[in-house]
């Protein structure tokens, strides 16, 4: 066996943890941790330090099966700053500001740990895990509790000067729209995400449900899901139509808790995208659902944190 990472996977109300060797995932564990509810119920301070106790713990168990893991990697939902590696802002986890995620757990573990954005780690994951030759790219949208993205660029993990590249969430397609976590308005994943769906149900019908509920009414034909669905496609099609004007990658995957509802919405997608488009790229763009389920923000943060160790 080969040297041994953990790549660990955290959203706003997922966490998923694995000893990677390779491409492999050789041991994986879920754990039911809503940091979302933590930071909304808690004062900031008070909600970090359970972040850091919850983590640590989970990585240390890891640590006692697994001792001889190399380096540790985290995705982790938030922009995290290249110079120091803190987190300077989570929109979806309120509160937190400039927090020292790898200095923390690195004192409560006693192993260096690397963190980086998640959508980004699991756009690297996509990309090691589809085999892509090294000169290609890819871009990565996440839609889960919000909508991360990520840019592989000849291969590797473009993150810009300031770590805030690919922020596509919050690429604004509504004008004086919802009210986002970063503080401003009409952000795509204000209406892309599962949070966004819950939003446009809820104003549509008056009933507050989860997005794979609503998924299950529009399946059956409800009108008001099926719109929902709708004004999601439509937003994260606004969005990607102006990134790949601007970066020019082919490659697109959408992975994510809300993609596996992603036959609601392509048919809305494609007519919104194709609208959008500049005519030179229509037709150009290889778009595929992720197959890789949760291994790729798993596999990315492992490998990211490979290469910087």
């Amino acid at each position: 066996m080969g040297l041994l990472q953990i790549g660990v996977d955290i959203g706003g109300t997922n966490f998923r943890v694995g000893v990677v060797n390779g491409l492999d995932i050789i041991y994986e564990q879920r754990v039911n941790a809503d940091f979302s509810k933590i930071c909304k119920t808690h004062q900031a301070d008070v909600a970090w330090k359970e972040i850091v106790r919850i983590t640590s713990e989970i990585l240390n168990k890891v640590l006692s099966q697994y001792p001889e893991v190399s380096s540790i990697g985290i995705g982790f939902p938030g922009f995290i700053d290249p110079k120091n590696g803190y987190v300077a802002q989570s929109p979806n986890l309120p509160g937190l500001l400039n927090v020292d995620l790898a200095g923390d757990l690195t004192k409560a573990i006693r192993r260096p740990v690397i963190v980086e954005n998640d959508a980004l780690a699991a756009a690297f994951g996509e990309f090691q895990l589809m085999n892509i030759p090294s000169g290609e790219g890819l871009i990565y949208m996440g839609l889960g509790t919000g909508v991360g993205g990520g840019l592989i660029e000849s291969g590797k993990p473009f993150a810009g000067e300031h770590g805030f590249a690919m922020e596509v969430g919050h690429i604004i397609t509504t004008q004086n729209g919802r009210l986002c976590g970063c503080g401003n308005y009409g952000c795509m994943e204000q209406y892309a995400s599962a949070t966004g769906i819950t939003k446009s149900y809820e104003d549509l019908s008056g009933e507050h449900l989860a997005a794979n509920e609503i998924a299950e009414l529009a399946k059956r034909g409800d009108l008001n899901a099926k719109s929902a669905y709708d004004i999601a496609a439509k937003s994260l099609a606004q969005a990607l139509a102006h990134i790949v004007k601007v970066v020019d990658v082919k490659r697109v995957v959408i992975g994510g808790g809300v993609s596996q509802a992603w036959p609601l919405m392509i048919d809305s997608f494609n007519k919104q995208l194709n609208a959008d488009l500049i005519p030179v790229l229509r037709g150009c763009i290889q778009l595929e659902v992720s197959s890789t389920g949760d291994q790729a923000g798993i596999v990315g943060a492992a490998w990211l944190a490979k290469f910087k160790s």
